[in-house]
């Protein structure tokens, strides 16, 4: 038989067993739904953040104190922050370039009669300018970046230029209240795909410990280092160093150094554990879904006893009964996996738009490539091969006088 007469004796039958055909695919399209909806949603959550990270240089270390980071700016909500004089002490370690201290500041911007509250940054001056751009890659895409002679001069993130800040797009030239202060764009940063950059409002630090004042204290230290094969040495040096400066023993620091890669280890380690538990369960749905399949299958290898029978008498030979009742089997895995990468496409996608309106935030997206579709559809099709290979054996196995005396 040829593969296209196979296939059309397989659907024929399974549109004439709509009920059963359809209850069978239940276990199989939930599995993969899970699957596809769930892994969609943690790698468009991998990427979103990696893109936090990614603007960042390899040859950069970050320094933070330790606290609530997550319920604001990095260096907020912390029991002792960092004070600004450990810069200098940190550019004397070996192997360190350049220390750039920056401060973060929540206030109230006021554009188009709209407020939003949001942190501006502090950007660093003279030398270390230079640095600072190209060590965090930023670049403007509509005018240009701060210079040491800039006062109540900003550049703003990419984000501003959309009209669900303010209700209408923030532009080159225009005026951006802070704290009810007027401030000059006269620069807009190139889109990073980062949720720090894209939303940055930066003012020069001189300016910005006029503005806000100046408590000694920063959120973030950044250190770039010269040779980067050192990196992990010039990470224990700088720990040695704060903690003797914080007064504070090994294992009980109140402050981290780290470089972007290790945070985006540990956010990738995060979510493969998640992701490891979504394939737990939806693999124990897509086992019922198989054995769904198995009964199906046997319960389909008696309704045609018969048939078989005929077909075996007019010479057909095991091996095509058996990829027959295969090709069956492998069908209505398939069929189930099509509807579950479809279903879960739609769960991922809005679920990620329901989330993305609830939190306003840019971070929660889905992911689907080729790839995980495809992987889908090819487990869901050898699942229900291999469900349907005993009632497929037992099939081609029936001795034709014996098959066509069957009776229902």
């Amino acid at each position: 038989m040829k593969p296209r007469e196979y296939l059309s004796l397989v659907l024929n039958y399974l549109v004439s067993k709509k009920t059963r055909a359809y209850l069978t695919l239940i276990g199989i399209f939930i599995g993969i739904a899970a699957v596809v909806s769930l892994i969609g949603l943690g790698e468009g959550l991998r990427t979103a953040i990696s893109g936090q990270f990614g603007f960042l240089g390899t040859n950069v270390l970050t320094v933070q104190a330790a606290g609530l980071n997550n319920r604001g700016a990095p260096g907020t909500y912390v029991m002792r922050p960092l004070t600004s004089d450990l810069a200098e002490k940190i550019e004397k370690v070996t192997n360190v370039d350049t220390v750039i201290n920056r401060r973060m500041k929540l206030a109230t911007l006021e554009y188009n009669r709209k407020q939003q509250v949001f942190y501006v940054t502090s950007s660093a001056m003279g030398a270390k300018r230079k640095t600072a751009e190209t060590a965090m890659n930023v670049k403007a895409s509509e005018g240009r970046l701060l210079k040491d002679s800039d006062t109540k001069k900003i550049v703003i993130g990419n984000n501003y230029k959309k009209t669900d800040m303010f209700g209408k797009g923030v532009s080159l030239g225009d005026s951006l209240l802070i704290n009810g202060e007027p401030f000059e764009v006269v620069g807009i940063i190139e889109r990073k795909g980062s949720f720090i950059i894209d939303n940055t409002v930066a003012m020069n630090e001189d300016y910005f410990l006029k503005f806000f004042g100046d408590d000694g204290t920063v959120n973030i230290i950044t250190i770039q280092v010269k040779d980067t094969s050192r990196m992990a040495q010039t990470q224990a040096d700088i720990e040695q160093l704060l903690r003797k400066e914080r007064d504070v023993k090994k294992g009980e620091e109140d402050f981290t150094v780290q470089t972007p890669q290790k945070s985006l280890d540990s956010l990738n380690s995060t979510l493969l554990a998640i992701q490891i538990f979504v394939y737990i369960i939806a693999g124990i749905s897509i086992v019922v879904g198989g054995i769904g399949i198995t009964n199906t299958m046997y319960t389909s290898v008696l309704e045609r006893t018969a048939d078989i029978g005929i077909m075996k008498s007019i010479g057909a030979r095991n091996s095509v009964i058996f990829r027959i009742f295969a090709l069956e089997a492998g069908i209505f895995g398939l069929i189930g996996g099509i509807l579950g990468v479809g279903i879960g496409m739609i769960l991922a996608f809005g679920l990620s738009a329901i989330g993305r309106l609830a939190l306003g935030s840019d971070l929660i997206k889905a992911s689907i490539g080729f790839p995980l579709i495809a992987g889908a559809l090819a487990f869901s099709f050898i699942v229900g091969i291999a469900a349907g290979i005993m009632p497929a054996y037992r099939a081609s196995r029936m001795q034709p006088v014996e098959a066509v005396r069957y009776e229902k």
